[in-house]
């Protein structure tokens, strides 16, 4: 088992000098003849259930508001690379068993082929999982877990992005992050984690387990949950009570396997490094469409 230990703020180091150094060019490139955004998007019909077996005819995909041809259309379960980030804060000592348990049920509900790691975190972030297949090694990690200190969550989704960014042998990204509170202990800011996450094309979906004993403190960090899992195309979940993470979690693996894959050259073909947002519309009366908010283009 491979482990990795990081500071807090060696994750910021770690992140900013993979994303952010001026001579390096931008993750997310598309280059001659696959010079292609992919989406991966979601539908559900009215019933909030996965709509399937729709045509491409019926997909309009806008580029800042501009149409845009599309040139891959399928549905398809694919394997990914999958990060769980779990809160192991003081707060969680007596969540963590049902949260562990919940985590593997995702993965037993995802493809078989998909490769995952675990990350656990309060103030620091620490890998007790590298990428496997295996659900044995994925359970014993999870209960390696010793809940302490306090919640740094966006350090350690920055921690998980770098994963993913140096290590993924898969196309398609993904991070479910599971937490009981605001982030109190983060160096990482949200509009830096929004940003590395849209770079790799990374995928976020969040489970918060937020109490009502600080309405105030559960309301910002819902509001944080919100944006950062629209912004990358995912979804956050605030069920009242833990029994329902059980449901919860199969649900999101049986979404990602029935997602569709869009594929477009943009028309826009500077090479300026600009954030183009992107929006996808379905012809079909009352469907709820759901994918990643825009990308950066490359810059020459």
């Amino acid at each position: 088992m491979t482990v990795v230990m990081m500071r807090s703020v060696l994750c910021l180091f770690s992140l900013s000098a993979a994303l952010w150094a001026q001579d390096t060019p931008p993750l997310t490139t598309f280059h001659s003849e696959s010079d292609l955004v992919v989406l991966n998007v979601s539908v559900f019909d009215q019933s909030g259930n996965v709509a399937k077996g729709l045509p491409r005819s019926g997909f309009t995909v806008l580029e800042n508001g501009v149409k845009q041809e599309i040139k891959v259309f399928r549905q398809e379960d694919v394997p990914i690379s999958l990060g769980l980030v779990i809160d192991d804060s003081a707060s969680m000592k007596e969540k963590r068993d049902r949260v562990n348990s919940a985590a593997v049920a995702m993965v037993r509900a995802s493809n078989p082929q998909d490769e995952v790691f675990v990350l656990n975190f309060n103030e620091d972030s620490q890998v007790t999982q590298d990428f496997t297949s295996n659900v044995k090694e994925l359970e014993n990690s999870l209960r390696t877990s010793h809940p302490m200190g306090q919640t740094a969550m966006r350090d350690a989704l920055a921690v998980g992005l770098d994963h993913l960014r140096a290590h993924a042998k898969n196309d398609k990204k993904v991070l479910l992050v599971v937490t009981d509170g605001e982030d109190n202990s983060s160096i990482e800011s949200q509009k830096r984690l929004v940003e590395a996450a849209q770079h790799i094309d990374a995928i976020i979906y969040a489970i918060g387990l937020l109490g009502a004993e600080q309405p105030a403190a559960a309301q910002r960090a819902q509001a944080d949950l919100d944006e950062l899992t629209r912004a990358t195309g995912g979804r956050a979940w605030f069920p009242a009570d833990i029994s329902e993470i059980q449901r919860i979690t199969p649900e999101i693996a049986h979404e990602i396997r029935n997602q569709y894959v869009l594929g477009y050259t943009p028309t826009n073909t500077a090479e300026d490094g600009t954030y183009r947002k992107i929006h996808v519309d379905v012809d079909v009366p009352g469907v709820m469409v759901r994918t990643r908010a825009g990308y950066y283009a490359r810059q020459r």
